[in-house]
């Protein structure tokens, strides 16, 4: 049985201002500006709580705060306020503990390139007190596992990203830490390297290990994950099992409707439509929210072309992940 990692009302606030402006003499900023105070809140009293044993996904777009939320858990980022644990430790005030609890994989690889794939192991396993009989042993087997074992005694500068990636998580992995922590882990994995991770994933999640990982892919949430929380803008807008959240969804389909002018005199006449739950207007496009897609498409069509309304595409999706954060957004996860 792996360990609880809960994270209680974090709120983080960065106040260094972006390069380009903290490399800006008062000259270039205009005067006045060297006074005015940058903040940037990057957790908003974000709260959650991760079983233990699972396989726990933060969902959201780049910017709204799923690598912060890791590096407060994993000792990496101090919040401004509130708490986190892994397990009984306190991350703020057990950092030492907890380090030698988890396993963090970052969103970019921070691998030595001096070293060969099987010293970077090595040396790893050594930091945590590995007998040099174990780490030997464990570097081979994981080496195998990702099928690194060819390049094992060579430097890494000649790596790809996808070989950098999977040594990553076998260097977080040498310790066999109680709760592995990865952040976007299959961003730019080739497909058959992206269903290799995933399969080493519920591995290791089979002996009793908590997973915490950080995503803007709906098939991966959906796929690998126990429990999703959507975050955005640093809050957690929705939490649960991928089919709950699914569920959730007004109506379960969505039909995206892009129109030649704003649609306004449109929309109250689609709300009466049998099956029709609720329609968002967004400038000239509308999203209907029903329990079916397709067989409402004539129907919608023609009370369109009743008030003159030209219709320019139709987009039809299936209840998902994706469609939830539409429905609360407004916008795509990827944009």
């Amino acid at each position: 049985m792996g360990l609880a990692v809960r994270a209680d009302r974090l709120r983080k606030i960065f106040s260094t201002p972006p390069p380009a402006a903290a490399r800006a003499g008062p000259a270039q900023l205009g005067k006045g500006a060297a006074k005015q105070k940058f903040e940037v809140a990057a957790l908003d009293d974000l709260s959650l709580e991760v079983e233990p044993g699972e396989i726990f996904g933060l969902l959201g777009p780049n910017g709204a705060g799923k690598s912060t939320t890791v590096g407060v858990l994993t000792t990496r980022v101090r919040a401004t306020s509130g708490e986190g644990w892994i397990g009984r430790h306190n991350v703020e005030r057990d950092r030492v503990a907890v380090k030698r609890l988890i396993g963090v994989v970052p969103q970019r690889p921070n691998l030595d390139f001096g070293l060969t794939a099987r010293e970077i192991l090595t040396f790893h396993g050594a930091y945590f007190g590995l007998s040099a009989a174990q780490r030997n042993t464990l570097a081979a087997q994981l080496l195998d596992r990702f099928k690194l074992s060819e390049r094992a005694d060579q430097l890494i500068f000649g790596f790809s990203g996808g070989m950098m990636q999977r040594l990553s998580i076998a260097r977080a992995m040498m310790h066999d830490p109680e709760v592995l922590f990865l952040d976007e882990p299959s961003a730019g994995l080739d497909p058959q390297t992206r269903l290799l991770l995933w399969e080493i994933v519920r591995e290791y999640n089979s002996r009793g290990r908590t997973i915490v990982l950080t995503t803007h892919n709906m098939e991966e949430a959906d796929d690998l994950c126990r429990r999703v929380a959507i975050v955005v803008h640093g809050k957690v807008i929705a939490l649960g099992t991928p089919e709950a959240l699914k569920q959730s969804v007004p109506g379960g389909y969505l039909i995206r409707l892009q129109f030649d002018q704003t649609p306004s005199a449109l929309a109250p006449v689609l709300k009466e439509l049998a099956g029709v739950t609720e329609v968002q207007m967004r400038d000239s496009s509308l999203d209907v929210y029903a329990d079916r897609g397709g067989p409402l498409i004539p129907s919608i069509v023609a009370a369109a072309v009743e008030r003159q309304i030209h219709v320019n595409d139709v987009h039809i999706s299936a209840p998902s992940l994706e469609n939830l954060f539409l429905h609360h957004t407004g916008r795509s996860l990827r944009e």
